[in-house]
């Protein structure tokens, strides 16, 4: 069924990095060894229970054939390996998965873009909805989220918000978030009851690190600028925004959250960085972008990967004709995963049909 000596290979890597991480390398080495070790644990822990069920249904067959076993224990023995059997189906089942090809970046943070579209002052109310429903997602699995910038509705909510999260697997977990997000309610400012339909855009990047992206300095046109918005007098004394254009891609970065020129330059360099490094990634993985378009939409604001009716209290995921009737609990981020787990379930039934 599976190659002994790749689930060998992958065991004998995972007890390496062990006894390398034991000896006390460097701290860089160290970090790199460790994310190794972590993106292994799980495929390691369902390799053993595999070879667990594998021995144990040998150990019974061989007791079963055993002429000399009495008629009594040979039944219990029977009984005992179509338990085994079973049990070893389900191991080959998620060994079969936990061998899928990984993303690189899943284990990545991210930067979370969420933007107001179609529908005005709605939209920019639904765009900050939509960003503290991510924020409290976040804040259930343990990440950290830093508003890198924003720029506020006029009755509230977000034109534009970009943070960075960070944590273990966020990318794997947000990935599938970005596209078109369509909600359908009726805003507090109409009278007659009726139901608007508006938008907002999101979209995830892998966290990119000085390794993953290097950027020559010769090749930004960095401008510095009087921060706008509240702020009160410093920000109107002190040139602090940043306006960043990397000349060779044309992607410009705006920042004017930090009072620090320093800071608001160093927020930018991490932004622009993730931005060029999923411009590369899709770049050089064209089966892999291909794949992301079809799971997730390309970000095209034309395209809708999930509406959300709060009339119905009802979310919808166009993309797998998923429909949960708990809107509610998808808003506080408690029922998010859900969706995420049955879009991650999709993909790796079309990574299996593709092997």
């Amino acid at each position: 069924m599976f190659a002994q000596d790749k689930l060998d290979l992958i065991l004998h890597r995972y007890d390496d990095i062990g006894q390398k991480l034991a000896a006390g390398p460097d701290a860089q080495t160290f970090v790199a060894l460790s994310r190794e070790l972590a993106s292994l644990e799980d495929v390691v822990a369902t390799i053993r229970a595999y070879r667990a069920a594998q021995e144990e249904s040998a150990g019974l067959r061989e007791m079963i054939a055993d002429a000399s076993l009495d008629s009594d224990m040979r039944a219990l023995a029977e009984t005992e390996l179509e338990a085994a059997r079973e049990t070893l189906a389900s191991s080959e089942s998620a060994l079969k998965l936990a061998l899928l090809p990984k993303d690189a970046a899943d284990e990545k943070g991210v930067i979370l873009e969420v933007r107001a579209g179609t529908g005005g002052d709605e939209a920019a109310l639904f765009a900050g909805d939509l960003f503290r429903a991510y924020q409290k997602y976040a804040a259930l699995k343990g990440w950290k989220v830093e508003i890198l910038s924003a720029s506020e509705g006029v009755i509230g909510g977000y034109k534009e918000i970009v943070a960075e999260i960070t944590g273990r697997g966020v990318y794997a977990r947000l990935k599938y978030e970005s596209g078109v997000h369509r909600v359908q309610r009726v805003p507090e400012t109409e009278t007659q009851g009726r139901i608007h339909t508006s938008a907002a855009t999101v979209a995830v990047l892998p966290e990119a690190e000085d390794v993953d992206v290097a950027i020559d300095e010769k090749d930004l046109q960095i401008e510095t600028m009087r921060s706008g918005g509240a702020g009160g007098q410093h920000v109107n004394k002190t040139e602090s925004a940043i306006r960043m254009t990397h000349i060779p891609s044309g992607i410009v970065v705006m920042m004017q959250e930090e009072r620090s020129q320093h800071r608001n330059k160093a927020k930018a360099l991490a932004v622009l960085r993730s931005r060029l490094f999923e411009a590369e990634r899709q770049r050089l993985d064209s089966a892999r972008a291909a794949d992301r378009r079809q799971q997730v939409g390309s970000g095209d604001r034309s395209e809708r990967i999930r509406t959300y009716n709060f009339p119905q209290g009802r979310v919808t995921d166009h993309r797998i004709n998923l429909t949960l009737y708990k809107l509610d609990k998808v808003m506080e981020g408690e029922a998010l995963d859900e969706i995420v787990d049955a879009l991650t379930r999709d993909h790796q039934q079309k990574l299996l049909a593709q092997s």
